[in-house]
């Protein structure tokens, strides 16, 4: 996977606990992972062609609503919901309307919120 200047290249999630983090993320979402060890595994990215971010449980940040808003898009916004609630996360707002289409918030296991919108 190339760097482009000025883009967002990597997103880091911070969680307490690392095999539930990825246990989450795999179940609502998908996602694979490299595992570097007890504290640290890469989120590929979906062609398989690098990481696009990771989780972090080496203490560096504390996991929790407030950072920079992450937001994943889905095709199926209902069915995303129901795949958050099923892993384990938590809605806090939504399905709503916006201009662009509709999103929602949710917080994982660790307590971090993020975002997921579709049309």
């Amino acid at each position: 996977m190339a760097n482009i200047h000025h883009a967002i290249q990597y997103v880091e999630i911070a969680a307490h606990d690392l095999p539930g983090a990825t246990a989450f993320y795999a179940a609502a979402f998908g996602w694979q992972f490299n595992g570097y060890g007890p504290e640290y595994a890469g989120i590929r990215a979906p062609d398989g062609d690098g990481e696009i971010g990771g989780i972090n449980a080496a203490g560096d940040s504390e996991p929790g609503p407030g950072g920079p808003l992450v937001l994943i898009y889905s095709d199926d916004l209902e069915a995303t919901v129901e795949a958050v609630e099923a892993a384990g996360g938590t809605v806090t707002n939504g399905p709503y309307g916006y201009p662009g289409g509709r999103r929602f918030h949710f917080t994982d296991p660790s307590g971090n919120e993020l975002g997921v919108f579709g049309t």
